[in-house]
């Protein structure tokens, strides 16, 4: 996810970085124990996913064709452009929001190229090559995800100069990092920070500790989110046509309205919330 600045204090080497944060992946040497940490983390989640993730993140999943090592971005371009007009690019780790925003509303996708360390194979502070690939790159097959993350871009980049960015990354957060779709199959998940992390998968859909409301987008931009935990608040759309048509209308009027409203506590159900049961066979709270 956006919403860092590059410092020292940041993962990635910014050294080679061009003006709008790409690098090569090139330059970037994976050793054989990064290609078999890779593969423990694919096969860990591939097989978790097949009952927790939504049909299309599926889908794309199995059309990257990429288990056996850390892939190449550029290989994998070679079939997602063709489908959805996306393309992979390279990034030494988060970038800055306007960068990042312009990277999406031209259909490009940052991924960091570094990958975690084993120690760190169930959790890591700042998103890796696993998370970036791994977590977001199938669901950009599908085209009405794809235009719902352009359409975002361009918006953020009219909005950004109006102080929006605390709606709009409430708005990111609580869709493409730990979106959940309530569709044919029950309840699952699309959101990429859900699919990249074992311990949250289950926990999204099955614990009846977290608050699962259905999506508003005004809801959505007011609720506050953790970055040290698992969520508190899930918001669940029934397909992923109904996300891909929030985009459709201008947000600058309902960002200046929200800017005067009070943000909404995460981990609770508010008036007029249609709340989505976990799926049976819950976990325990």
């Amino acid at each position: 996810m956006y919403g860092a600045h590059t410092d020292n204090s940041l993962r990635g080497d910014y050294s080679r970085a061009k003006a709008d944060f790409t690098v090569d992946q090139r330059d970037h040497a994976y050793s054989e124990a990064d290609h078999a940490l890779w593969r423990r983390l694919y096969t860990r989640q591939a097989q978790l996913l097949q009952s927790c993730a939504c049909r299309e993140f599926r889908d794309g999943l199995a059309r990257m064709d990429a288990a056996d090592g850390v892939p190449e971005l550029e290989s994998v371009n070679a079939r997602l452009e063709p489908v959805s007009g996306w393309r992979l690019v390279a990034v030494p780790g988060f970038i800055p929001d306007e960068q990042f925003f312009r990277h999406l509303a031209a259909r490009r996708f940052p991924v960091t190229v570094w990958l975690r360390k084993p120690e760190e194979f169930d959790y890591l502070v700042e998103p890796d090559i696993f998370h970036d690939f791994f977590g977001h790159v199938p669901m950009f097959f599908d085209s009405r995800f794809a235009d719902y993350a352009q359409r975002y871009g361009e918006q953020a980049l009219r909005l950004l100069e109006r102080g929006a960015l605390p709606l709009l990354a409430r708005l990111y957060w609580y869709t493409v990092e730990f979106g959940l779709i309530d569709g044919d199959e029950g309840l699952r998940v699309y959101g990429a920070g859900i699919l990249s992390s074992g311990g949250e998968t289950p926990y999204a859909i099955e614990s009846a500790d977290p608050v699962r409301p259905r999506f508003e987008l005004a809801r959505c931009m007011r609720t506050e989110y953790r970055i040290d935990s698992f969520q508190k608040t899930y918001f669940v759309v029934r397909s992923l046509d109904e996300l891909a048509d929030v985009m459709t209308r201008d947000l600058s009027s309902l960002v200046d309205i929200l800017q005067a409203q009070p943000t909404l506590a995460a981990g609770r159900l508010y008036a007029g919330d249609e709340a989505v049961p976990p799926r049976s066979g819950q976990l325990a709270a």
